[in-house]
């Protein structure tokens, strides 16, 4: 399967530009991670939470799954 941009697919990569540039998502993502085992969980976490609040897709419209949100995990450091 081709790439897009070293992520996955168009949708991962979507995700993950939305969640490691906007400030509300990444620090939502941030405190998952911080409170759940691992970072498989924070993603289904996150998404039950987004889902919750009705945010089913990305501003863009690529929809929100926890395989994109655990991609977008990926590279995050916690302090």
């Amino acid at each position: 399967m081709p790439e897009y941009n070293g992520h996955k697919n168009y949708n991962h990569w979507n995700v993950s530009l939305w969640i490691n540039n906007e400030e509300p998502l990444y620090r939502l993502a941030i405190d998952h991670i911080k409170n759940a085992p691992t970072r498989d969980k924070a993603a289904g976490n996150m998404l039950e939470d987004l889902k919750d609040s009705g945010n089913w897709k990305t501003p863009d419209g690529a929809p929100y799954s926890k395989s994109s949100i655990r991609a977008a995990m990926v590279d995050m450091e916690i302090h």
